[in-house]
């Protein structure tokens, strides 16, 4: 099924930016991406794993918002750095007036360094942040709105592909700087990865920019340890999944049954994130009408985060019809904040 069309009344027309207005624009996922049918799919295969997106409920939201403040995970500090000492570049590259994109903006925290730069340098500022939080999409916006007179918020909850098609039917008479932070890419496969970058590219006019955010490749003790910190957040992140399909399925997980692992595997470059059964269990899901059995030392695959070489981000955008205009890195090169352009 489309997205529900919007009302006309409601859809953003590319027009003058009205600061201090605030709206969420609703788009309806397709129904073959429900929650309740991907847990059926995912736990009734051999291979188990549920769709990393699902971990982002309310409670994952904020679990992961924590997460990004801990010391063990570095990514986020990272890029805020960078983002700290090149904002101005990032805003100068980028012809105003400028309004902008953010692919799963979360609580928009390091945006407010974007939002400042290109506020600097233009009176005022379309924000349009995508995410799959209505919660967090609403708490954050009405923030930024409190903090930054000049600025309006067009915010879109929906997934990644269906909030771009969302913004590509929609007029603009800016130049759109579309930001994609925290190295979000890394939970793409490859392929996929390439897939989706591609399609970005395609919603690009010359003169737009994307701005993505990419988790280097390094070594494995400093990444296993951000996606399993010693604070426990991470597990809680992980495990509130299971907690979710009880809360929403009426499933009847017992989450002390299950530990969190992660493990980097360097030929791939990627950290694989686990839900691993400490014993050998069945599991009722009622809403599912079925029961899911689990052998001792089982997993369930949640997440994998794929790390980056300078040199696959070059082969990426180039993949995808762009090419890389600008890079910057955090002064222990662990993380690259990549300015990409039409080809």
């Amino acid at each position: 099924m489309p997205p529900i069309p919007l009302p006309p009344e409601r859809r953003p027309d590319g027009g003058p930016v009205r600061p201090g207005h605030y709206e969420l624009l609703p788009i309806q996922p397709p129904e073959d991406e429900g929650f309740a049918q991907a847990v059926a799919k995912g736990l009734q295969s051999d291979a188990k794993s549920l769709p990393c997106r699902f971990l982002y409920d309310e409670r994952g939201s904020q679990l992961f918002d924590r997460i990004t403040q801990l010391d063990d995970y570095y990514p986020t500090r990272a890029e805020r750095s960078i983002l700290v000492g090149h904002a101005d570049e990032v805003a100068r590259s980028v012809a105003a007036p400028a309004e902008l994109v953010e692919l799963g903006s979360g609580s928009a925290a390091k945006t407010r360094v974007l939002i400042e730069a290109l506020l600097r340098g233009q009176p005022d500022l379309r924000f349009v942040p995508i995410d799959i939080s209505p919660g967090m999409l609403d708490a954050s916006s009405r923030a930024l709105l409190a903090d930054y007179a000049s600025l309006e918020v067009r915010a879109i909850e929906a997934e990644y592909e269906a909030g771009l098609r969302e913004i590509g039917r929609l007029p603009t008479g800016r130049t759109r700087l579309i930001a994609w932070l925290g190295s979000s890419i890394g939970n793409l496969s490859r392929h996929a990865a390439l897939a989706f970058v591609t399609a970005v590219g395609r919603s690009m006019r010359d003169r737009d920019r994307l701005l993505l955010g990419i988790d280097r490749r390094k070594d494995a003790a400093t990444l296993e340890r951000a996606y399993d910190d010693r604070e426990g957040v991470t597990a809680a992140f992980n495990l509130n999944l299971l907690e979710r399909i009880n809360r929403e399925l009426g499933g009847d997980f017992d989450l002390d049954a299950f530990h969190h692992r992660a493990v980097y595997l360097d030929g791939p470059g990627r950290v694989e994130m686990h839900l691993v059964s400490r014993v050998a269990q069945r599991v009722a899901i009622d809403e599912l009408g079925c029961e899911i059995a689990l052998e001792r030392g089982e997993a369930i695959h949640t997440e994998s985060a794929y790390k980056y070489s300078p040199g696959e981000v070059a082969e990426l955008a180039a993949g995808a019809g762009l090419r890389v205009e600008r890079s910057w890195t955090d002064a222990a090169e662990r993380f690259s904040l990549n300015l990409l352009a039409p080809a």
